[in-house]
C-alpha cells in the first residue's frame, strides 16, 4: 500500500506538470528555452559545473512558474471578486518567476560568454551602427526608468497617473532618437511637436499634472540622448 500511496504521488506530480504545460504558454515557452540552452550546450561541450549551473537555473524558473500557477490557481478558488490581496499575491508570484527569469539569463550569458565572444562583438557593434537599435535600447531604459520611479514614488499604475508621465517619456525618447538619426532640424521639432501633443492630451484627459509630464518629457529626451551619444564613444 505503501509503495502504491508512493507511485500515485508520482502521478499526481507529473499531472501538475503536465497541466502547467497545456495551460501556461510561458511555462511552454520556458520549457522551448531550456530546451534550446541544453542543444546549445550539447554543440558547445561544456564542462560539468556550467552544465550544473545551467540546470540549476532551468529549474529555477520551471520550478517559479509551476508555483505562481499553483498560486494563482489558488486564489481564483478562494475568492470570486477583486481583491487587493489577492492582486498583491498574483503579482509577487509573477515578480518572483521575472527575477527567476533574469537570473537564468545572466548565467546562460556567463556561461556561453567565452564561447560566444566573436558573435557577441559582431551583435555589439552591428547595435552602434544601427540607430533603430539604439532607438529600442532608449526606449526600454526609458520605461525601465518609468517603472523604477513610479515604484519609488508609489503613486498611480505603472500606465496610468503618477511621475512621471510614461507616455511621455516614450515619446519624447522616440522623437529625440529621430533627431539624432535624421540629424535634421525639420524633422526633429516636427517630432518634438507630436511627443508635445501626447504630452497635451496626458494632462486634457486628467491623468497627468504638468510637473508630471514636464519630468516625464526630460526623462525620454535625456536618456535617448544618453544613449546616442555613449554609441560614438
Amino acid at each position: 500500500m505503501r509503495t502504491r500511496s508512493v507511485l500515485w504521488s508520482f502521478d499526481y506530480a507529473i499531472q501538475g506538470i503536465v497541466y502547467a504545460l497545456r495551460t501556461q504558454r510561458n511555462m511552454r515557452l520556458h520549457v522551448l528555452a531550456a530546451a534550446a540552452v541544453l542543444v546549445g550546450a550539447l554543440f558547445l561541450r561544456i564542462d560539468g559545473f556550467e552544465l550544473l549551473s545551467l540546470l540549476f537555473a532551468i529549474t529555477f524558473v520551471l520550478v517559479a512558474e509551476m508555483v505562481n500557477t499553483s498560486i494563482e490557481a489558488t486564489i481564483d478558488v478562494a475568492t470570486e471578486q477583486f481583491d487587493p490581496t489577492a492582486k498583491t499575491a498574483k503579482d509577487v508570484a509573477a515578480g518572483a518567476v521575472f527575477i527567476a527569469s533574469v537570473n537564468a539569463v545572466a548565467v546562460g550569458y556567463i556561461v556561453f560568454f567565452n564561447r560566444l565572444t566573436g558573435v557577441t562583438d559582431i551583435l555589439l557593434s552591428r547595435v552602434r551602427q544601427t540607430p533603430v537599435h539604439l532607438t529600442a535600447i532608449a526606449v526600454g531604459l526609458t520605461l525601465l526608468a518609468v517603472i523604477v520611479t513610479k515604484a519609488y514614488n508609489r503613486e498611480g499604475s505603472f500606465l496610468s497617473g503618477g511621475w512621471p508621465s510614461g507616455h511621455t517619456a516614450v515619446a519624447f525618447a522616440v522623437a529625440t532618437a529621430m533627431g539624432h538619426m535624421t540629424q535634421s532640424a525639420r524633422v526633429t521639432i516636427f517630432a518634438l511637436f507630436i511627443a508635445a501633443l501626447v504630452a497635451q492630451s496626458r494632462i486634457e484627459a486628467g491623468i497627468h499634472s504638468i510637473p508630471q509630464t514636464i519630468l516625464g518629457g526630460l526623462l525620454g529626451a535625456l536618456i535617448a540622448t544618453a544613449v546616442f551619444q555613449l554609441s560614438w564613444l
